[in-house]
């Protein structure tokens, strides 16, 4: 359990993909482009890769937490992580319900 005041900690926004692709050399990574909103996309690595064609990604907003300290992975950085749910095990990703400026915080 963490308390409210943790939580509160996470700067949870909405962001677009705007480029997706398979990692090379990493069967289950996908390297993500995102806008927040601001001057450069943001590079996330996301372990879907075995259920999401990169393709299908582009356009989508998801909610990702951004305010992570940034990891190496296969030789590449990332810079937060998306959220999602696990139904069967396999990813299902989070949408708004209409389209949000990205960048939106999410509450």
């Amino acid at each position: 359990m963490i308390s409210l005041d943790k939580f509160k900690e996470s700067d949870i926004r909405l962001g677009t993909i705007v480029s997706a692709e398979k990692v090379e050399g990493a069967d289950k990574l996908l390297k993500l482009m995102f806008d927040f909103g601001g001057p450069e996309p943001v590079q996330i690595l996301s372990g879907i890769a075995e259920f999401y064609d990169p393709a299908v990604l582009v356009g989508k907003q998801v909610p990702v937490i951004v305010n992570l300290e940034p990891r190496t992975l296969k030789g590449q950085a990332s810079n937060g992580m998306m959220l999602a749910v696990v139904v069967d095990g396999k990813p299902v990703l989070l949408h708004p319900e209409k389209e949000v400026s990205p960048g939106s915080i999410v509450r």
